[in-house]
């Protein structure tokens, strides 16, 4: 028998906590019986949550905190100071071996400075990156960093590439990742100083396949698996391709209602559009997790519906099973 994942989930963070929280974790343990879930929080307020649903208790635990880490605190501020907070307790469960992950909508800044100071760093890993998965023409690629390093160095985008290779040969199934970095010309001449200096250091990596520059173009079209990047270029990225999805989807719902014969068309087309949209969906892949810590911490959009919340606990069952931590402190440490 598989052993069981056991998810640390910040019951009171984010937009839409504690109800669309409380329901993506029921419908993700119904879903695999791989997975026990730690909803962490005010438990008065889990437990009239819970009331709602139909679920295999030997498969969810409440674990109290009374403290909320609002999004507008300072984050070093909130961690030192609010230590019975939902997302304190959660890290501490990571931290301590209790919980092999952590999913949280709450602050994206109290989550990352949890993650380095209280879960900590694997050894030689220079600076975690946030790395969510995006749809594209070919099926998903892997974007860092999305948020995490505003002020990145080179020796830290080597290192995202080769943490990026390994989430997505082991994870995704990805046999020879393709890394490409963000750049605005695909000739190696081309790009700011970071781009520059990073670029000869991918090119001569031997343990990753860096096949070179990917322009933001071409990204949708799924030209690499591993688009590496430093974090204000990566939330740029990520926030136009989430804002685009959705105005398009708008566009074309709005223009499927514009006549009778678009009406009729709809109809027709309905079950293969709502595939196809369904895999530009950012939601069904799950939240973002923060590579290279001693254990593992999914941040999901502040405004994660159940199905976000779902699909990152889900999605934590395979970081374990295969081993991901293990296998960046085999590339991290033995090559660098």
């Amino acid at each position: 028998m598989a052993e069981m994942v056991n998810v640390a989930v910040d019951a009171m963070g984010g937009d839409n906590a504690p109800g669309e929280i409380v329901k993506g974790a029921i419908e993700a343990i119904n879903e695999d019986k791989r997975v026990k879930v730690f909803l962490v929080g005010r438990e008065p307020v889990i437990t009239e949550e819970l009331k709602k649903y139909t679920y295999d208790p030997a498969q969810l635990e409440i674990v109290h905190a009374e403290e909320i880490i609002e999004t507008a605190e300072p984050p070093v501020m909130a961690i030192r100071k609010k230590k019975d907070s939902s997302i304190v307790r959660s890290m501490y469960m990571v931290k301590e071996g209790t919980c092999d992950a952590l999913v949280s909508a709450g602050s994206t800044g109290a989550v990352l400075v949890g993650g380095q100071v209280i879960v900590g760093r694997i050894k030689g890993v220079e600076r975690p990156p946030l790395a969510p998965l995006i749809p594209t023409e070919k099926g998903v690629s892997l974007l860092l960093d999305c948020g995490a390093n505003v002020d990145a160095r080179s020796s830290h985008l080597v290192q995202f590439a080769k943490m990026g290779s390994v989430y997505m040969e082991s994870v995704m199934g990805v046999k020879n990742p393709k890394v490409g970095i963000v750049n605005i010309g695909a000739e190696e001449e081309k790009g700011n100083a970071l781009v520059k200096e990073t670029f000869p250091l991918l090119k001569n990596c031997p343990e990753i396949n860096f096949i070179g520059s990917v322009e933001a173009r071409d990204i949708p079209l799924g030209e690499v698996d591993v688009i590496v990047c430093e974090a204000f270029v990566g939330n740029v990225i990520l926030k136009m391709y989430e804002g685009v999805g959705a105005a398009l989807i708008k566009k074309v719902k709005s223009g499927m209602m514009t006549s009778l014969r678009s009406k009729i068309g709809a109809l027709l087309v309905k079950p293969a559009l709502k595939k196809t949209l369904k895999s530009f969906d950012t939601e069904e892949y799950g939240g973002a997790p923060l590579l290279g810590l001693n254990g593992l911490v999914v941040k999901t959009h502040g405004s994660s519906k159940a199905i976000e919340i779902k699909n990152s606990i889900l999605q934590c069952i395979a970081f374990k099973e295969q081993k991901i931590n293990e296998k960046i402190k085999e590339k991290i440490i033995l090559e660098d």
